[in-house]
């Protein structure tokens, strides 16, 4: 007798609105989590207004399960208590994810909590208001989850260190590239033109943000006026000049097409739990300058340039390196064999897992 799936319950709410990081792992994971027979996936979001879109972005297969309910007021009673707990919006089920940071109040499911960075530890007067109460649901979240999920190894030593859990109840379970990135093209004219891309260019994909070093990129940049302009692609505000151009969040093709055609890819945060940009640079064969952070050492394998953080003269010189460097048919081989290992087919399994250990230990 075949085995019966488990009943999956998301946390949906990233999935609303423009996707940087979390929102494209919560869509990939769920689009993996849908073609796969043993689970059965159903999401919910948490949002007084939006959450009738929800049924909209899902893959095909996953439900949505919901009702109005404010983000703000249920993670309140979370600080306290299990209550309200998730299946009285969205039913019984095994096991209820918590893909960004916060883990739902449940009855009887098990609970698997996706922890992506620390950074709300390290700067908490960065948070928005809305998320005052970060810190501590991730701390609560982190005591109650049966399992703990993270991008990386440093990520998963983190958390056990600093948040006094288990490293045993935590596990790795890597994010993914996209197939679409290793056929990835430089933008053709019209492109160019519509997004008003120079001829050449850094590139920096992502969210603008406090931990993101954007000021250290800046000045590191105007340093050297031999340096091709930047390029930002992303949600929120950017530091623009003569040299700088913001050209706003980008549809998933546009943006393979942007990295694609980038002199050289820079990622100078502060601190990371993944750095997805970084492997999907390489998959285009784009170089990456990254900052020297656990998360950043692990993902980029030896094949980024590390610069410490806010080093304005190490930044300098390893991007005019990058925007310098002989294309060598080994290290375009090597660069996108890498980024080829991380696939969010792995992720998925690897999260399945989770999930069954998650209900295992709930059961005994």
């Amino acid at each position: 007798m075949a085995e019966k799936p488990l009943r999956v319950l998301l946390d949906g709410t990233p999935l609303l609105g423009s996707r940087t990081g979390i929102g494209r792992y919560t869509a990939s994971l769920s689009e993996e989590l849908a073609s796969m027979s043993t689970v059965d996936t159903r999401a919910v979001a948490f949002t007084l207004r939006g959450w009738r879109k929800l049924r909209k972005v899902l893959p095909h297969g996953v439900r949505a399960r919901g009702m109005p309910v404010s983000a703000r007021l249920v993670r309140r009673q979370w600080l306290r208590s299990h209550f309200p707990p998730v299946e009285l919006f969205a039913g019984a089920t095994d096991v209820v994810h918590g893909t960004n940071f916060v883990l739902p109040g449940r009855l009887r499911a098990a609970g698997v909590l996706t922890i992506h960075d620390l950074a709300f530890l390290d700067a908490p007067d960065e948070l928005a208001p809305s998320d005052r109460d970060l810190p501590e649901l991730v701390r609560k979240g982190a005591a109650r989850a049966d399992i703990i999920c993270t991008p990386t190894a440093a990520v998963a030593d983190a958390v056990a260190e600093r948040l006094s859990v288990e490293r045993s109840k935590i596990e790795v379970t890597p994010l993914g590239v996209d197939a679409g990135w290793f056929t990835g093209r430089p933008p053709k004219d019209s492109v160019r033109e519509r997004l008003s891309l120079p001829g050449r260019y850094l590139l920096f994909a992502g969210a603008a943000g406090p931990r993101k070093g954007l000021d250290w990129l800046a000045k590191a940049h105007s340093a050297d006026p031999g340096l091709p302009p930047i390029v930002f692609a992303g949600p929120g505000r950017f530091p623009t000049s003569e040299r700088a151009r913001h050209i706003g969040y980008l549809s998933d093709l546009d943006l393979q097409r942007v990295v694609a055609g980038a002199a050289a890819l820079v990622l100078p945060s502060r601190d990371e739990g993944f750095g997805l940009p970084v492997l999907e640079a390489m998959a285009c064969d784009v170089p990456v300058v990254c900052t020297d952070v656990p998360a950043l050492r692990e993902v980029s394998g030896g094949l980024a340039s590390l610069v410490p953080y806010n080093d304005v003269e190490a930044l300098t010189a390893a991007l005019a390196a990058a925007v310098s460097e002989p294309n060598a048919a080994s290290a375009s081989a090597t660069r996108r064999a890498h980024a080829a290992g991380f696939t969010w087919r792995r992720c998925a399994q690897a999260t399945v897992a989770a999930y069954r250990r998650a209900a295992e230990t709930r059961a005994k």
